[in-house]
């Protein structure tokens, strides 16, 4: 009889491809990723694009002209699932990918396709 084990490393697995699966959270991680934002390219101590105001991607992914609360709420999404990294600078958000979150899911969804994940079958 199979058995379903849910991990802590498959909920978090479970939380970033969710996180992904929203096609504005994704246009957002995307956007981040090639500073498609009109924002400089400075590359972070962790490999992020840094300078990336939630203005600046909101405007990107939506053509709003100032942050939106939807764009906000799938920041925070992305956050919460830590795919991207927010930092308050006054009233300014700062956002900048987290690479180490994608890796994360691409190394895991990698073990799966390569059947070396174990089960309770």
């Amino acid at each position: 009889m199979c058995g379903i084990v849910i991990s802590m490393k498959s909920e978090m697995l479970m939380n970033r491809l969710k996180a992904l699966a929203d096609p504005t959270r994704l246009s957002i991680v995307e956007c981040l990723a090639s500073a498609c934002c009109g924002g400089p390219t400075e590359i972070d101590d962790q490999g992020g694009v840094v300078s990336l105001t939630a203005g600046e991607v909101c405007c990107t992914v939506t053509g709003a002209t100032k942050i939106t609360s939807t764009i906000s709420h799938h920041l925070h999404e992305l956050e919460s699932a830590g795919i991207i990294r927010l930092e308050r600078r006054g009233r300014t958000t700062i956002c900048n990918l987290n690479p180490q979150g994608l890796i994360e899911v691409a190394n895991q969804l990698l073990l799966i396709a390569q059947g070396n994940i174990k089960n309770e079958c």
